[in-house]
C-alpha cells in the first residue's frame, strides 16, 4: 500500500507549535484540564491507568449513543480520535478495484486512504456558487451502481457549509441504489452558529456509519476520543479491525470524555463553543468587509473555520509560506484541499490574537495583490 503525503497534517505538525499566531486549527480554543475538571466535577486521580474496555466503557458509549436518536451503546465503537474512526470505516469498506465517491473539498484523510486501499475514487464537488452544495445529480454520477462507499463531511471542512436536504437526499438515494455504505464524518456537528444541531445521517439508511470526536465542537482535542456509530453487527465487525490498531482508548481520556458528555456538562460545553464561533465569525465578517474586495467568503454554518478566497497574484502555498516565515501566522493553503486561491482560516482562538493575525494576513495579501 502506497500512502501519498498528507500535506495538511504534516504542514500543521511541523509548524503549529513554532509560530506566534496559529490560524490553522479548525476547532475552538481548547479547555485546560483544570477547566474541564471544574466544569464536570470529575476526579481524574482515582482512575486506574490500565487497559480499559477496548470498545469504550459502557458509560461513555451510552453517552455518545444519546447524541444519535435511536442508537444504543451497542451501536457505538470508541476510537482514538475521529481519524481512527475514519480509518477503520474506510479500511473495512474499500477493496482494490472498488469504486468510491467523496464529497470534496474535504479533510484529506479519506481522499488519501481511498486510493491507497486501491479504490477508484470519484469526486462529488461542492460549488461555491451554489453555497458549497453539489450540483443536482452529481452524487448519482459519482457513485454509479457498483460503488462500495461514499464519504460525506457534514458540516463540511474546509467550508463550514451544511449540506441541504436535497443534497443529502441525493447522496442517500444514490448510495441505496448502489448498495454502498455511507461514511458521514460529523465532527463539526454541535458547533453551529445558530439553530439546532446539524441533523445526522444516522438513521437515514441502513448502511450508514457516522464518525465523530471531541476535538472540534467540544474543545477537547487532547483527549483523543472519537467514535463510530452504526448498525450493531457492523460495529461488532469494526471492533475486530480496531484490535489491530490502538486496541483501547486511554483510560483517563475515556473517563474524562464520559464526564464531558454528561448532559449538563455537554450543554455548557456546546454553549461555550457556539459563543466562540458566533462572536469570532463576526470578527471574520468585519475583516472580510474591510478588505475592499480583496477577500470573499461564504460565512460558515458551523465550525470555527472560514474558507476565504483572496485576490492576489500568488498561489496559496506560497502565500501561506510567506505568512509563516515573515509574519508568524500559520494558515492552511487552499491548494491542500485542491482549491488554490483560497485560505482555510481557523477562527476559534481568543479574540485579541485573532484580530492581530487577521490583520497580518490582510497586509500580506495586499502586498501581493496586483498593482
Amino acid at each position: 500500500m502506497q500512502l501519498r503525503p498528507f500535506e495538511m497534517e504534516r504542514w500543521q505538525s511541523l509548524h503549529e507549535h513554532e509560530v506566534e499566531l496559529n490560524l490553522s486549527e479548525s476547532g475552538v480554543h481548547p479547555f485546560t484540564l483544570d477547566e474541564l475538571v471544574e466544569l464536570t466535577g470529575v476526579e481524574p486521580g482515582p482512575v486506574r491507568l490500565g487497559y480499559t474496555q477496548t470498545n469504550g466503557t459502557a458509560l461513555l458509549r451510552e453517552r455518545i449513543a444519546a447524541l444519535y436518536p435511536g442508537a444504543g451503546p451497542e451501536n457505538v465503537l470508541v476510537t482514538v480520535g475521529g481519524a481512527e474512526a475514519n480509518l477503520l470505516a474506510t479500511w473495512a469498506h474499500v477493496e482494490p478495484g472498488d469504486r468510491a465517491a467523496i464529497v470534496v473539498p474535504t479533510y484529506g484523510q479519506t481522499t488519501g486512504l481511498g486510493p491507497a486501499f486501491g479504490a477508484d475514487v470519484h469526486p462529488i464537488p461542492l460549488l461555491e456558487r451554489l453555497g458549497w452544495q453539489p450540483e443536482p445529480g452529481a452524487a448519482g454520477r459519482a457513485l454509479a451502481r457498483d460503488a462500495s462507499l461514499v464519504v460525506v463531511t457534514n458540516p463540511n471542512n474546509p467550508t463550514g457549509a451544511v449540506l441541504g436536504e436535497e443534497a443529502i437526499g441525493e447522496v442517500v438515494g444514490a448510495a441505496a441504489d448502489a448498495g454502498a455504505w455511507i461514511l458521514s464524518d460529523e465532527v463539526y456537528a454541535g458547533a453551529e452558529v445558530e439553530g439546532e444541531r446539524t441533523p445526522s445521517l444516522w438513521g437515514r439508511y441502513e448502511r450508514v456509519l457516522v464518525t465523530g470526536s471531541l476535538s472540534k465542537a467540544y474543545g477537547l482535542p487532547g483527549l483523543r476520543i472519537g467514535w463510530l456509530v452504526g448498525p450493531a453487527d457492523e460495529i461488532e465487525r469494526l471492533w475486530g479491525y480496531k484490535d489491530y490498531t490502538t486496541i483501547a482508548p486511554p483510560a483517563l481520556s475515556d473517563r474524562l470524555a464520559a464526564a464531558a458528555l454528561e448532559p449538563d456538562a455537554l450543554e455548557s460545553i456546546l454553549a461555550r463553543t457556539r459563543r466562540i464561533v458566533r462572536e469570532n465569525r463576526s470578527v471574520m465578517e468585519a475583516w472580510v468587509a474591510s478588505a475592499d474586495g480583496a477577500l470573499a467568503w461564504r460565512p460558515p454554518d458551523a465550525g470555527a473555520i472560514g474558507f476565504v478566497r483572496y485576490e492576489a497574484d500568488v498561489g496559496s502555498s506560497e502565500l501561506a509560506e510567506r505568512l509563516r516565515i515573515e509574519d508568524g501566522v500559520l494558515v492552511v493553503p487552499g491548494g491542500q484541499f485542491g482549491l488554490d486561491g483560497y485560505l482555510r482560516i481557523g477562527f476559534g482562538i481568543e479574540r485579541e490574537p485573532l484580530e492581530e493575525a487577521l490583520g497580518r494576513v490582510l497586509d500580506r495579501i495586499r502586498a501581493a495583490a496586483p498593482a
